[in-house]
């Protein structure tokens, strides 16, 4: 049996659990506070715990050593992420965690179109159920009754 560490499936349920946390955490942190700065306590806290994460296992690499369309797509990246951020807190101030969290994670649907589009990924019927299915419980789960 594979180790969980290289086992793509644990990482993948370990990030759905943090994100349930995040959700929960971050509805009752920014109740008092403007979402924007919110936010910033969250980047400030993350960056501390990957330069403490990075340092100790000792995972520094030169930055000459990444290549230019690396770098390019991590920035993008990273903006993409803090506009994300930035919308998420946003709308945790204004909204339902309940409401918030799974229209949020109508991020699954976009990234299967997005990686068949421009990643040239191919999805089987079978997983574009699975998505249509996701899409329509996240029409239900937001939906006031």
């Amino acid at each position: 049996m594979k180790s969980l560490a290289f086992n793509w499936q644990f990482w993948a349920l370990a990030s759905a659990a943090f994100a349930a946390l995040t959700a929960i955490f971050a509805k009752v942190g920014v109740a008092n506070i403007n979402s924007d700065f919110a936010t910033l306590i969250r980047t400030v806290v993350i960056l501390c715990v990957l330069l403490a994460l990075v340092t100790a296992t000792r995972q520094w690499q030169p930055l000459g050593e990444v290549n230019n369309r690396s770098l390019v797509f991590l920035v993008l990246s990273g903006l993409a992420t803090g506009a994300s951020w930035l919308c998420y807190f946003r709308a945790l101030k204004l909204g339902d965690a309940a409401r918030v969290a799974p229209l949020d994670k109508l991020s699954v649907v976009l990234v299967a179109v997005f990686g068949v589009a421009f990643l040239g990924e191919r999805l089987s019927l079978v997983n574009w159920t699975g998505i249509a299915m996701i899409a329509g419980g996240v029409i239900l789960l937001t939906l006031r009754t």
